[in-house]
């Protein structure tokens, strides 16, 4: 294998691939990073879970195939001064990286050794932009669960029509929903799978597909969508996704299981509903948690008022008060929360301003848009107040 190509498109690539390279495997290929050199080169990471694949442009001049360790090959393309790299190996699977007067001598392993990456057959697909879908992921990642007893729930579902895209993501103690409107969903003119989709036609007859996707490879995806309106494409198989951002492509497996039913999670008819500014209210919850801690844990108690919220946390370490203005009246309503349930509910909401809608002390906050468009959605489940 012979080719070349500027250190710094050669090092983002290897980065981007090695982001799902196994740390520690019983195949050692699996610790490396797969380079394939044809009319493109194509660099690959798979942990027998996810894979990472990226294509770049590159002058080959001997194609070929081989496996480098992912975290030493990366550490040398990052030192190399920001020139042309020409990467040479023989039969032997010797490689030499040259760039300006640095070079190096590494031994590589046979590409026979690493495991093919699955293939994704095309049931359903669907596009979007790939800063819509980053901002997507990271506004509902945060309430994905980590605990392995319901492992569907240590992903977020993925509901799509012909015109909207809905995610939901839920831990037992806070869910959050993000939805989005959709022009463009392709579906394959084969008879669809409705098993396999987890399609339940008798109270979803508008979804065309949904699917749970593993949060961890989410995560990757937002990381790998750029800030612009160039689309991604999701496509949906039978046992995997692939989530392809220009030219890298996500492949991971599909966490199986029923999800929440969400919508008859989330209580609607809650009589108390203000307005708050999204940030004065985060800063009263930054105020009154500095006496909270993992070692002196304490909820934040909210008293709502007639345009005021008034919080407060106690613990060994000390007491802390704060008062919030809002817009309506709380009917004196006493609540507890964890704080840094409350505080993530707002932080990742997109939107200066919300609707909080409560009903009793043991019922849960929901978190909407102002207008009642619904284009977010967070709920956090109250923590028990103990009397004073």
């Amino acid at each position: 294998m012979k080719f070349s190509c500027e250190k710094i498109l050669l090092q983002n690539a290897v980065a981007t691939a090695s982001r799902t390279v196994a740390t520690k495997s019983s195949i050692p290929a699996l610790e490396g990073v797969l380079l394939q050199a044809n009319s493109n080169l194509t660099i690959s990471g798979y942990n027998m879970q996810t894979g990472i694949r990226t294509t770049l442009e590159t002058d080959i001049t001997e194609p070929g195939s081989l496996v480098l360790p992912a975290k030493l090959f990366g550490e040398i393309i990052r030192r190399l001064p920001d020139d042309i790299v020409t990467f040479t190996s023989d039969p032997n699977l010797n490689v030499k990286l040259a760039c300006g007067d640095a070079t190096y001598n590494i031994l590589a392993l046979s590409a026979d050794d690493y495991p093919e990456l699955p293939e994704v057959e095309n049931e359903h697909s669907v596009h979007i932009q790939q800063k819509t879908l980053r901002s997507i992921i990271g506004e509902t990642s945060f309430a994905v669960s980590t605990d392995e007893v319901r492992p569907v729930h240590t992903g977020s579902l993925f509901e799509i029509t012909q015109n909207e895209l809905t995610v939901v993501s839920v831990d037992g103690f806070r869910l959050a929903l993000r939805r989005e409107p959709l022009n463009n969903t392709e579906k394959q003119t084969n008879e669809p799978n409705e098993t396999a989709n987890n399609i339940t036609p008798s109270n979803q007859e508008n979804i065309i597909f949904k699917f749970v996707a593993p949060g961890n490879a989410l995560n990757e995806v937002e990381k790998i969508c750029e800030d612009t309106d160039e689309p991604a494409m999701i496509t949906l198989g039978n046992r995997h996704l692939l989530f392809e951002v220009g030219k890298t492509q996500l492949i991971c497996r599909r966490l199986e299981g029923e999800f929440l039913d969400y919508k008859a999670a989330i209580p609607r008819a809650n009589p108390i509903s203000v307005i708050t500014e999204t940030r004065a209210m985060m800063n009263s919850i930054d105020r009154v948690s500095v006496v909270i801690s993992d070692k002196q844990k304490s909820p934040i108690r909210c008293i709502f008022n007639n345009n005021q919220v008034t919080m407060s946390a106690k613990t060994g370490t000390g007491e802390a008060k704060d008062i919030c203005k809002i817009t309506g009246d709380g009917n004196g309503l006493e609540i507890g929360f964890n704080n840094r349930y409350l505080m993530d509910a707002l932080k990742y909401a997109p939107a200066d301003t919300v609707k909080i809608e409560l009903n009793t002390g043991i019922s849960p906050c929901i978190i909407t848009p102002v207008d009642g468009a619904e284009k977010f959605l967070y709920m956090v489940l109250p923590v028990r107040l103990k009397n004073n």
